[in-house]
């Protein structure tokens, strides 16, 4: 089971290409930016992208999507329709932020909490996780005790709540109660930074540590 992280956009954002091992079908995870850069890893992979998936509506996370949709002729899906104001205000995010014009963007479907997306022989469950945005979501592949978390829990921290429609104690029940109880070994790919485990988290994340670990 395969995955290679891809930096992109000068947020330095984790773009994620994840493939299974024995079809060597592939989704693209939040494509920010950088296609020819994610291009490149696919070609160097060696395996066909089927759909592309968005964890929020970000620009960082979804600003190469239509482009990187077109070149591989492959559908968008998510996040959850509760972040279609997001999509709906690229062209003013991307002003504001200093990326290339960015137009509005409507996926081919969006994601609710319990659907199941697979790939090849991997499946990602998909799980509502508000509080960066309302329409958040994260994605866990429960075989591989592996979860792809946007920008809901960093390693050592938590997503920003201060944006249009963040909510910072939604936020923190998001990690404790949708994502801790999925395992302290599950490891888990942000949207920025290194990766970890719910347990490290769980033990030491001063925003959302269990006091009464172990």
């Amino acid at each position: 089971m395969g995955n290679r992280v891809i930096p992109v956009t000068p947020f330095d954002q984790n773009c994620s290409l994840v493939w299974c091992d024995a079809t060597k079908k592939a989704v693209v995870i939040d494509p920010g930016g950088d296609v020819a850069i994610i291009m490149a890893a696919i070609a160097q992979t060696g395996v066909t992208v089927e759909k592309i998936i968005l964890t929020h509506g970000h620009l960082d996370h979804v600003g190469g999507s239509a482009a990187l949709a077109a070149e591989l002729n492959i559908p968008v899906w998510g996040p959850h329709p509760a972040d279609q104001y997001w999509l709906d205000g690229l062209p003013r995010q991307s002003q504001m932020f200093g990326f290339p014009f960015t137009p509005a963007l409507q996926p081919n479907q969006w994601l609710q909490e319990g659907e199941v997306i697979a790939c090849g022989e991997r499946q990602f469950e998909v799980i509502h996780c508000p509080g960066h945005t309302p329409g958040h979501v994260v994605l866990f592949d429960r075989e591989a005790k592996q979860a792809w978390v946007g920008d809901v829990l960093f390693a050592g921290s938590v997503g920003r709540s201060d944006f249009p429609g963040g909510d910072h104690d939604t936020l923190v029940a998001s990690i404790r109660d949708k994502l801790f109880p999925l395992g302290d070994d599950v490891s888990f790919i942000p949207g920025h930074g290194p990766d970890s485990t719910f347990g490290e988290e769980r033990r030491s994340n001063p925003f959302v540590a269990d006091r009464r670990f172990g």
